[in-house]
């Protein structure tokens, strides 16, 4: 019972989300119902109607007489036979649609409790992990109505449906088959479940680990050779997949031990049927037909258990990723707003840190640690640094995507804490190190900026960074699809249209993470210069790692300032 409860409680919230939909998903039922209640009745009437006409026939041959009304059993297997057709080409394009919203709707959902999650958050999971919580996980969650909840009730309807039937014909049948057939479902619903239980619930971790060793394998590839590294890396992933596989033959041995006990359980439940029939057509109380009819029947029930075994062996499977979703689901950030918070002006601000020190969970030291600062306004302020030391950390902070461990971040004086976020975020263009772009148009991917924005303006951005000419040649233009991550654009264009976004949102305030990387020198100088005028009056942010002949500067920098291993070093006036 402990365990049961546990159980409910875990997948409780997916339940509940599975309710907003229930005339949907009633009506899917309310198909499969259907579909095997047509066969059910195609299989019974078929043998009745078979068998009825060869007792006719055998009486007429041997001189006696015998009637039979051919056209309504006929009739009856045409209908259940369309019906049966129909109703499971229905369900299935119903219920998949159906489950298909269902998963449009988890994804949106956990895409939100991702959404205002703070940067030190986020980064307590790798990106690969996060990503199995948006597509494995939810993905596998989708056997929780059309395997888990839907089927087992349809073979438990179906059982009893035919117990009554038979059972209004001969008690002793309906009453026998039935009970076999119950501790048939029982098994394979509470059987199944728990020897495949454990099993499946590693084999999600399992496979979220060989994920995340796969994608680090590819991305760090050349580092592995350099150190040595690539072989024991190998060899880690082995173990996992050696791990995986295990399971997963487990599991299948499990799955299959069930289909073969369906096809077991129901053809000793039909031979029963069949006995028990014989004993009462034998004892007078039963017509030939009938006791043809029982056993085919309780043979026509095997379609309502065929996908039980497989559906209830990975029942940890669901388990454990709803376990993991509800764990996302209530993560917070530990960025809270004021209760009463004010809004920010429109202008030009000040940005100030006052005796800043952050650490990321787990770092070995802080990536920021007593930075002062102040970028005036109107003012355009280069902060120098190699990777790691701390740029993007002063960026985050600004931003308000994190808070300091100590020390105060203000906006004209004013502590972020106290400001209402999404006023703060409206009014701050950055365009991070590395730019993100959604699997949809290119119109699309620039109006997360601004909605509203119509298409001159969109146009007028592409034209700031030499994108539109390449657009337009597009045979879709602005509703060309960029690719699942901007995968169908070269790194400099995807650089640049995260540029034009930023430019799209018209901010005050502007970041600006390395903004000319993977452009050529004459293409980033055009750029620039195309820039100087926009940006003029704005307070402007540069993070860069040097400045000087190696990479364009951009222009109007009034003033630069270094960071070394999270402390501000040096101030340089102007490196060329």
């Amino acid at each position: 019972m402990t365990s049961l409860r546990r159980l409910h409680r875990e997948l409780a919230p997916w339940l509940r989300l599975l309710a907003r939909r229930r005339r949907r998903l009633i009506l899917g039922t309310l198909l499969l119902v259907m579909t095997v209640a047509s066969a059910i009745g195609l299989l019974a009437l078929s043998g009745w109607f078979i068998t009825a006409t060869a007792v006719a026939g055998a009486l007429l041959a041997a001189g006696g007489a015998a009637s039979l009304d051919v056209y309504v059993p006929g009739g009856g297997i045409r209908l259940f036979a369309v019906m049966r057709t129909v109703s499971r080409y229905l369900e299935r394009l119903y219920n998949h649609d159906s489950v298909l919203r269902l998963l449009a709707d988890l994804r949106g959902g956990m895409f939100q409790v991702l959404a205002r999650l703070d940067a030190q958050a986020l980064s307590r999971r790798r990106a690969s992990e996060w990503l199995n919580r948006l597509t494995a996980d939810i993905d596998t969650l989708d056997s929780l109505y059309l395997r888990l909840l839907a089927p087992p009730a349809v073979a438990l309807l179906a059982i009893l449906g035919a117990a009554l039937l038979l059972g209004i014909f001969a008690p002793r049948v309906g009453t026998a088959v039935g009970l076999v057939l119950l501790g048939l479902w029982c098994w394979l619903v509470l059987g199944q479940a728990w020897l495949g239980m454990a099993a499946s619930q590693r084999r999600v971790a399992t496979l979220d680990r060989l994920r995340a060793h796969a994608i680090e394998h590819l991305q760090g590839l050349a580092e592995l050779r350099a150190y040595g590294s690539l072989g024991r890396h190998r060899g880690e992933m082995a173990s996992v997949e050696t791990s995986l596989y295990r399971d997963q033959r487990y599991l299948g041995r499990v799955a299959a031990s069930g289909n073969a006990l369906v096809g077991l359980g129901v053809s000793l439940a039909m031979l029963l049927a069949l006995w028990l029939a014989a004993q009462a057509y034998a004892a007078g109380t039963l017509t030939g037909p009938l006791m043809v009819m029982m056993p085919l029947a309780v043979l026509a029930l095997g379609e309502a258990f065929v996908g039980l075994p497989v559906a209830f062996t990975q029942l940890g499977a669901t388990r454990a990723a709803a376990r993991r979703l509800n764990a996302l689901g209530q993560s917070r950030s530990a960025i809270v707003e004021s209760p009463a918070p004010r809004l920010v002006g429109d202008g030009p601000a000040e940005l100030c840190l006052e005796a800043v020190s952050l650490r990321y969970p787990g770092a070995l030291t802080p990536s920021l640690e007593e930075v002062s600062l102040t970028l005036g306004r109107g003012e355009q302020l280069a902060l120098l640094g190699a990777s790691g030391a701390g740029k993007s950390s002063v960026a985050l902070l600004f931003a308000r995507l994190l808070d300091p461990d100590r020390g105060r971040v203000r906006l004209d004086g004013v502590d972020l804490q106290e400001l209402k976020l999404g006023s703060l975020r409206s009014r701050i263009g950055y365009l991070t190190q590395r730019v993100e772009l959604f699997h949809d148009s290119i119109a699309a991917n620039l109006r997360l900026a601004r909605p509203e924005a119509n298409a001159a303006e969109l146009w007028r951005v592409l034209e700031a960074v030499e994108l539109a000419d390449w657009a337009r040649d597009l045979p879709k233009g602005l509703e060309t699809s960029v690719g699942e991550g901007g995968r169908q654009l070269s790194g400099g264009q995807a650089r640049r249209l995260g540029l034009a976004r930023v430019l799209l949102l018209d901010a005050p305030v502007v970041i600006l993470d390395e903004p000319f990387t993977g452009l050529d020198r004459p293409l980033a100088r055009r750029i620039a210069t195309r820039l100087e005028s926009w940006l003029a009056g704005r307070t402007v942010l540069y993070l860069l790692h040097q400045l000087g002949d190696e990479q364009v500067t951009p222009v109007g920098i009034q003033r630069s300032l270094r960071l070394v291993a999270g402390r501000l070093e040096s101030v340089v006036e102007r490196e060329q």
